[in-house]
């Protein structure tokens, strides 16, 4: 991520980060310091694959915690406008490329991005695209397998 990229986030993004940092900072750590413990027990450290794989377990569970710290202190909440003119972060938009059924969308920030759920990217080819356009308006989307344009049919 760059220093520059705003990072959003919805009410529910933010909790399901608050929650994973709790279990990371209590449980989780409590875990691997319990495994540290019993691995130095064992006695020489040079050879002890435990003690090696605890260490490793333990530098990604901090950088974790620190990565989610650093999100949610730079977060910019967003939540569903009551002001639906435009597409912003945080709203739904209903979409409709020719001859395909209408999609609704749930533009997003990059962390809380799942295209299964069809959460997208306010940064992806698609969000971009839509961004402060309005009900009505059609837009070409860029993408690597190529060009389409899509309306938007309603923002919620």
């Amino acid at each position: 991520m760059q220093d520059n990229e705003k990072i959003y986030l919805t009410e529910e993004g933010k909790k399901k980060l608050e929650i994973e940092l709790e279990e990371l900072e209590g449980p989780r750590r409590r875990e691997i310091a319990a495994r540290l413990k019993s691995a130095i027990e064992m006695g020489d450290l040079s050879e002890n694959a435990d003690y090696h794989k605890a260490k490793e377990d333990q530098g990604f569970l901090e950088g974790k915690i620190l990565e989610i710290k650093h999100t949610l202190f730079h977060a910019i909440v967003v939540g569903q406008s009551n002001e639906n003119d435009k597409v912003t972060v945080g709203c739904k938009v209903t979409v409709q490329e020719e001859d395909f059924p209408p999609e609704t969308y749930f533009l997003v920030g990059s962390k809380e991005a799942d295209p299964d759920a069809k959460k997208i990217s306010h940064i992806s080819p698609i969000g971009k695209a839509l961004l402060d356009q309005r009900v009505g308006d059609c837009v070409k989307v860029s993408t690597p397998g190529g060009e389409f344009s899509l309306k938007i049919l309603e923002i919620e």
